[in-house]
């Protein structure tokens, strides 16, 4: 999908331009399970689709009301707490 942007400058010329911008989805996902594995092996955090206990929570139910995603996270720096997340979906190129 492009979007054209047309400049014009003060000395009359006139330049279009197409930029290319990707599709973002927008999901809200609450942390369900966070499961750390001894000896470095690791954490499991397995998030769910946040259910309707707010405006805007009901609003994001509607369009995912079910599915999952788990994550196996061997980077240590990579910390999960429980809570409810924003997750952004952009295709790869």
């Amino acid at each position: 999908m492009g979007w054209r942007l047309t400049i014009m400058p003060w000395t009359g010329f006139v330049k279009s331009t197409t930029i290319n911008m990707a599709k973002t989805i927008r999901a809200k996902f609450n942390v369900a399970e966070i499961a750390k594995y001894g000896n470095g092996g690791g954490t499991k955090v397995t998030l769910m689709p946040v259910m309707g206990n707010s405006e805007e929570n009901k609003a994001f139910w509607q369009y995912t009301p079910n599915g999952k995603i788990e994550l196996h996270i061997s980077n240590p720096e990579a910390e999960f707490e429980f809570g409810e997340y924003y997750i952004d979906f952009t295709k790869a190129e």
